[in-house]
């Protein structure tokens, strides 16, 4: 039987600030969902906090290259090791951010591993946007939250993408994408660098489940995968308290076969789940359904067996969301991950 590790990396560097006099608030995520009993009611072991330096964008302007780079690179290797020691000592970790730019250490964590095992190792990338903005599809770079699937794909400045001269941390085709947009920026790109992925249409016509078993497969050569959940996945008529809330995402019940059905395997070496900002969430509401969402769709990892666990037979989930039933958060304009606010001349 495998033990998760719950293991907080709170950091906001890859995020634009929300407003040009505040910072984003998802380095509060990992206490907001411990507050609602994430680690007990996970049955996980304690695998600590790793701090991140402070958010800081004063004086990155256009052409800069991403912002905080160098805070996020030395963060990323920290993070790595801390990744590295959880999986060399048979647990699997639940890496609770902060913004998606963890993805950086996870991925370096994750190219030690294959190279120390000899196989490789891949990636579900579970997200609501495809976050492969990079400079040859792009005017310029900032915020590394809108790019991490292209650094840790090789793309983008060595400082991030080629960290200890790995470079990429995953390859092409060992990476799967799930949960984006009909329409998003990039997936014209994703699809001519052959990135498999189903976006939100596709997924909810397959099935959640039946779509977590085809991104196994899309995975077959590779020795294990990490998956990366921003839980911007989830429609913002469900989960709006995240830096980009955008129409068309998934239901918590097709989230919870999704994730089940991924780590439904000793294949999956880990989780990490971005995004939430509990600034948006004053009750607590949205940090209890997250934390329900990922008791249930963790609950195989755990089971008690030689083999691997099989998944319930559950109902699919309904085709559409059903609308909010509580107020919610007046429209955010600026939170957008394109890049943080420019400096203002002096």
């Amino acid at each position: 039987m495998r033990r998760i590790a719950l293991l907080d990396a709170p950091s906001n560097l890859g995020l634009s600030p929300p407003t040009g006099s505040s910072v984003p608030g998802c380095a509060k995520a990992p206490g907001a969902l411990r507050d609602h009993g994430l680690l007990t009611r996970l049955d996980a072991r304690e695998a600590g906090c790793l701090s991140a330096p402070r958010y800081d964008p004063a004086g990155w302007r256009p052409g800069d290259g991403v912002c905080h780079a160098d805070l996020i690179a030395d963060y990323s290797v920290r993070l790595a090791n801390r990744i590295g020691a959880l999986v060399a000592a048979g647990d699997f970790p639940v890496v609770v951010g902060g913004d998606c730019s963890i993805l950086i250490g996870a991925a370096l964590a994750m190219h030690r591993h294959a190279q120390a095992t000899g196989g490789r190792v891949g990636l579900v990338f579970v997200d609501g946007h495809s976050d492969f903005r990079h400079p040859g599809n792009a005017a310029y770079v900032g915020a590394a939250a809108g790019e991490d699937l292209a650094i840790v794909t090789g793309r983008g400045q060595a400082e991030l993408a080629a960290i200890e001269d790995r470079r990429p941390y995953f390859r092409d085709v060992d990476v799967v994408v799930l949960g984006i947009r009909a329409q998003d920026d990039y997936r014209l790109d994703l699809q001519a660098a052959g990135i498999p992925f189903r976006a939100v249409p596709a997924l909810r016509a397959e099935g959640a489940a039946r779509t977590a078993q085809w991104a196994r497969g899309q995975l077959e050569d590779c020795t294990g995968y990490w998956v990366h959940l921003d839980v911007d996945v989830l429609d913002p008529a469900v989960m709006p308290a995240v830096d980009a809330p955008d129409p068309g995402g998934i239901a918590y019940p097709e989230l919870e076969l999704l994730l089940a059905g991924l780590v439904a395997t000793r294949r999956c070496l880990g989780v990490e789940v971005t995004v939430f900002d509990p600034d948006y969430d004053p009750d607590g509401t949205y940090a209890a359904e997250i934390v329900a969402a990922l008791v249930a769709g963790l609950a195989p990892v755990s089971v008690d067996d030689d083999d691997e666990p099989e998944l319930p037979v559950l109902p699919q989930p309904p085709t559409a969301v059903e609308p909010a039933t509580r107020p919610m958060p007046a429209q955010r304009p600026g939170r957008r991950r394109s890049h943080p606010h420019p400096a203002k001349p002096a």
